[in-house]
């Protein structure tokens, strides 16, 4: 099949139709940082006698929140599979719906092995929002907007941080320490239900039928999509003239993916396990188990919200205001710098805190400043990986990346934050800072030497699909 569908919505103007698609898809990441922020600043009362739950703090900071993050690799790998086999759209409704029955149970848990099951559960939700949503948002948004709206959609996971962090202030004050928490979660559960309203909405990916033996029907959506934004511009879009031919196939196997990652694209693999396991470890790390440092040295546990709401504006404010360089001054350059620089940055907040310098205001400004660089870097990160590799192979990349640079940093960061604050040693917490710090330095320095040049390139270019007929000619002569 020929087909200029890719070329079609890559020269779409921006219009109300995209925004749709944001709202649809990219507030998920603010469920996901309303989760992992409200579990991280009720680790306190969660441990308080009278909670409802036998459990400590350095549980719900390490164990549970370690589970949580197993959870979301396991739900990447498992729904990222069923993403690219069965379709973006059929996934990003199911795996909402797991989101939210966990979620709801998880606020009316009555022990501690309760609680953690549906925190691995709400994960296991979660994780699969990453491949469908991610894969969904780049083939339907245009190429020279891609850069800066994939990083300000992911990082716009600190909006819902920000908003969790405040809403656990009332919630843990106000409330009695056995409701307090279970409200809590049941302000998630909400928020997910609105945004399934909005998705029922949000349409297959174009790119993904026509591969998938559904090309009239891909023709079909995308001619309604250009109807609605010739409608709202009042003017004829131009015809496009590239073109691609595609061989059709209804799934690729997992043989054919697993090898086109490790032998065709080594050195972007390379590059996608580095960023990802930089940024897991740190973000995991600190965002589990900040409430944690201000409890063990501060002793502050009620308001941590206040302090944490700060350090999430700071978060959210990187992607939005670099994010637009990620298209103009480039990937290579903007990774790498806010990756390296970051790391930097957080090497000397670690020497500032082992010195006894830092009050809880002034660490939550340093961490501030170094998640403002270390923010849009990450969020850069899921931008690299679903781009960078073809469309058959999209969704299971984005999940394979996320799943295995997650075990390593995302389960690792959490138990060895917690167990090193849990000393109350300064020392110890500043090796966990200078950990963090090492890995994002070293993802800088493999963006330097491995990065790839994506910005305003199409995905087709950028990656040729498996299932094209010049890919197809080359593997037959290979």
């Amino acid at each position: 099949m020929t087909t200029k569908v890719p070329a079609r919505l890559d020269r779409l103007p921006w219009s109300r139709w995209h925004w749709m698609i944001i709202i649809g898809l990219g507030t998920v990441w603010i469920l996901d940082g309303l989760e992992v922020t409200i579990i991280g600043n009720l680790s306190a009362q969660l441990a308080k006698e009278g909670s409802g739950l036998a459990i400590t703090q350095a549980q719900v900071a390490g164990t549970a929140a370690a589970l949580y993050v197993a959870g979301a690799c396991v739900g990447a790998l498992f729904f990222g599979w069923l993403t690219d086999r069965f379709g973006r759209k059929k996934l990003f409704i199911i795996t909402m719906v797991v989101y939210l029955v966990a979620t709801a149970a998880t606020a009316f848990s009555f022990s501690a092995w309760w609680f953690f099951l549906f925190r691995f559960l709400t994960g296991f939700g979660i994780g699969g929002e990453y491949a469908a949503i991610n894969s969904a948002i780049d083939e339907l948004i245009p190429s020279r907007h891609r850069g800066r709206i994939d990083v300000v959609i992911n990082g716009s996971y600190w909006l819902g941080a920000a908003g969790g962090a405040l809403l656990t202030v009332p919630l843990l004050n106000d409330l009695p320490v056995n409701i307090g928490w279970r409200v809590a979660f049941g302000l998630g559960v909400v928020l997910g239900l609105g945004i399934l309203l909005v998705r029922r909405h949000v349409p297959e990916s174009p790119r993904w039928l026509f591969i998938h033996g559904r090309g009239r029907e891909a023709e079909e959506l995308v001619d309604g999509i250009e109807e609605r934004v010739e409608t709202e511009k009042g003017e004829r879009l131009s015809e496009p003239s590239s073109s691609m031919t595609i061989h059709q196939r209804r799934s690729i196997g997992f043989g054919q993916i697993a090898h086109t990652m490790v032998a065709r694209y080594p050195k972007r693999t390379v590059l996608g396990f580095s960023l990802f396991i930089g940024q897991a470890f740190l973000y995991n790390a600190i965002t589990f188990g900040y409430a944690q440092i201000l409890s063990t040295f501060f002793k502050i546990d009620t308001n941590t919200g206040y302090f944490f709401a700060v350090i999430a504006v700071g978060n959210f404010l990187g992607p939005l205001l670099l994010g637009h360089l990620f298209d103009t001054v480039g990937r290579v350059p903007m990774i790498s710098g806010t990756y390296i620089g970051s790391g930097v940055l957080l090497l000397g907040t670690a020497w500032l805190f082992n010195q006894g310098v830092l009050t809880a205001v002034t660490l939550t400004a340093c961490w501030c400043v170094v998640l403002f660089f270390a923010s849009a870097g990450a969020s850069a990160a899921y931008l690299t990986v679903s781009e960078i590799f073809p469309m058959e192979t999209r969704a299971m990349a984005i999940a394979f990346f996320y799943a295995i640079g997650t075990l390593v940093g995302g389960v690792a960061g959490p138990l060895i934050f917690s167990h090193l604050v849990e000393s109350g040693k300064p020392g110890d917490t500043a090796l966990a800072f200078v950990i963090g710090a090492v890995l994002m330095i070293a993802a800088g320095l493999v963006e330097v030497f491995l990065g790839v040049k994506a910005e305003g390139k199409s995905l087709e270019d950028i990656a040729e699909p498996l299932t094209s007929a010049s890919a197809k000619s080359s593997a037959a002569a290979a």
